[in-house]
């Protein structure tokens, strides 16, 4: 049997650098699952989230970031199956206009978490409040864009496979845009602007 030939100072080392990391990393993860508690969604979040526990850290700002990240990254793949679900042939009127409406509402929803991400980069100084509101604002919008797309569907006329498709893409959508807007207000909450 071969015997190892580090010394036993490094083995002790390398196992309280080991121990230190999972102690960050479950730290970490338990930052994310508690935060996720202040969002409608928090099984979601948590499962979303908590694979980028090492990037977020327990960075309220890298949280609410990764967060809309996450919810971009939803709504661009609801609005291609929007896309693709809008081509349908045999479509009836009613249907493919409700369509055409959940397809620029989707690329409306994706515009607006973009601009929502890209304030974040600008949020700090002075005008934190400021460019909070702005991303608050576009995040809400984006919210209200998948609803608006439900609301084609309204009725007994509108029930059938392409209103339940429809409502499962939508509605998986919203929870990440909730969970985000959620986690964005918390941020944008804790902040106390400096006084001037």
């Amino acid at each position: 049997m071969e015997r190892s030939s580090l010394s036993p100072a490094l083995t002790v080392t390398t196992a309280f650098f080991i121990l230190f990391q999972l102690s960050a990393a479950q730290t970490n993860t338990d930052y994310i699952k508690t935060s996720c508690l202040a969002t409608q969604y928090p099984r979601l979040c948590y499962e979303s989230l908590s694979v980028y526990a090492n990037q977020i850290q327990t960075s309220p700002r890298r949280l609410a970031a990764t967060a809309l990240a996450v919810a971009i990254s939803s709504a661009k793949s609801t609005r291609k199956s929007m896309e693709v679900l809008a081509k349908t042939h045999g479509l009836k009127p009613r249907e493919a206009a409700a369509m055409t409406d959940c397809v620029e509402v989707a690329k409306d929803s994706v515009c607006e978490l973009n601009k929502s991400m890209g304030e974040m980069g600008h949020a700090g100084g002075p005008d934190f409040q400021f460019h909070m509101s702005n991303i608050q604002t576009w995040v809400s919008a984006a919210l209200t864009d998948e609803d608006t797309c439900l609301d084609g569907f309204e009725g007994k006329a509108m029930n059938g496979n392409l209103k339940i498709t429809v409502r499962r893409h939508i509605n998986k959508v919203a929870h990440f845009i909730s969970n985000g807007l959620a986690l964005v207000n918390k941020f944008a909450s804790a902040h106390t602007p400096p006084s001037t």
